[in-house]
């Protein structure tokens, strides 16, 4: 919490664009993990049902805060491209960290082959969502005609997403949004912290959006760099480690469960919010992303679609995860978009 006080001072005293940036990005650390936290809580308290649901509506509170940030200063490359790093982060960095360290300690792992290849059909989804319109873009240059097929790729996403939610609450599956949170805290108190966090996040994520083009400037790193590396780092911090800590302890099954919803929740909700809120403050997106982002979310969509076949894994499957990520962070590093 330190750190998201020293970034909002830093910016006010103009403090050097690197120290306010780092500042924010440690501080919106904890804050992701609070939104974390108030949210199991309540969800314990509401039951599996509610609270799976909750969980689906706030998994990403802290990531749809920044991206909402950027898109109102038109950092679309930025907001793109932290679409793009989270679905990347959750089914390669923590995935592959999850089953590599449960893995060394466990060996051979299993988990329900169900939940995540209804998981990876979502994705699949997803992507479609993305090379249609990435497609239409170059052999149709309508800029008027793209962002409206964007807006009605992103209601036909809301609604796949909405019939998803609707699926878990039925309890046809087990729930994607498992917790490991033990209830100790009231309602009233959860909800409390839940809007405290959030606000505060607010704040500091105001603060790190101002300082991301001083920082590219001063850097040389990219928004596309920033956006696909650093932003989901630091928005998942918390649930990240929570899934590697759950595969430390064997129970695979609340890995998958958070590493897919948050994988699903971005492209099938945040992104189409995105689109929409894009066009209620007069600064339209569209859904054509740059083609090396497409072709990453491919190779982990597919990647990750292969591991989840058959209901088991072990380490090597998750050091193949991790060296694709750091292939992945190689180029984006480089800035694609500049060649």
């Amino acid at each position: 919490m330190a750190f998201g006080l020293l970034a909002v001072v830093g910016q006010l005293v103009n403090a050097p664009p690197t120290l306010v940036f780092a500042s924010a990005c440690l501080g919106l650390i904890p804050l992701a993990g609070l939104i974390g936290h108030s949210t199991g809580q309540v969800a314990q308290r509401v039951g599996p049902h509610w609270g799976g649901l909750l969980n689906a509506t706030f998994g990403n509170a802290a990531e749809l805060i920044i991206t909402v940030l950027a898109l109102r200063e038109g950092l679309f490359t930025l907001v793109k491209a932290s679409i793009t790093g989270s679905i990347v982060g959750n089914t390669l960095l923590v995935l592959g960290l999850s089953l590599l360290v449960g893995g060394a300690r466990h060996g051979l792992l299993r988990f329900d082959f169900r939940t995540a290849g209804l998981s990876s059909a979502l994705m699949i989804l997803a992507v479609a969502g993305l090379l249609l319109p990435a497609v239409f873009g170059a052999l149709v240059p309508d800029q008027i005609r793209l962002e409206q097929l964007s807006v009605v790729v992103a209601v036909i996403l809301l609604l796949s997403y909405a019939a998803y939610l609707v699926f878990l609450l039925r309890g046809n599956v087990v729930n994607f949004e498992g917790t490991s949170e033990s209830a100790g805290w009231s309602v009233q108190r959860g909800l409390l912290a839940l809007v405290a966090a959030t606000v505060a996040t607010a704040i500091v994520s105001e603060v790190l959006v101002n300082a991301v083009t001083p920082v590219t400037n001063q850097l040389g790193w990219t928004e596309l760099f920033l956006g696909v590396i650093v932003i989901p780092i630091v928005g998942n911090a918390a649930e990240n480690w929570s899934a590697v800590r759950a595969a430390w302890h064997n129970h695979l099954d609340l890995t998958l469960g958070i590493t897919a919803g948050s994988s699903t929740q971005i492209p099938l909700f945040v992104m189409p919010v995105l689109i929409l809120v894009s066009l209620a403050i007069a600064r339209p997106m569209t859904l054509v992303f740059n083609p090396i982002e497409l072709l990453v979310l491919a190779l982990s969509t597919a990647i990750s679609a292969y591991i989840a076949l058959d209901g088991e894994s072990h380490w090597l499957e998750g050091v193949l995860l991790l060296a694709l990520y750091l292939m992945t962070a190689t180029v984006f590093f480089l800035d694609p978009a500049s060649l």
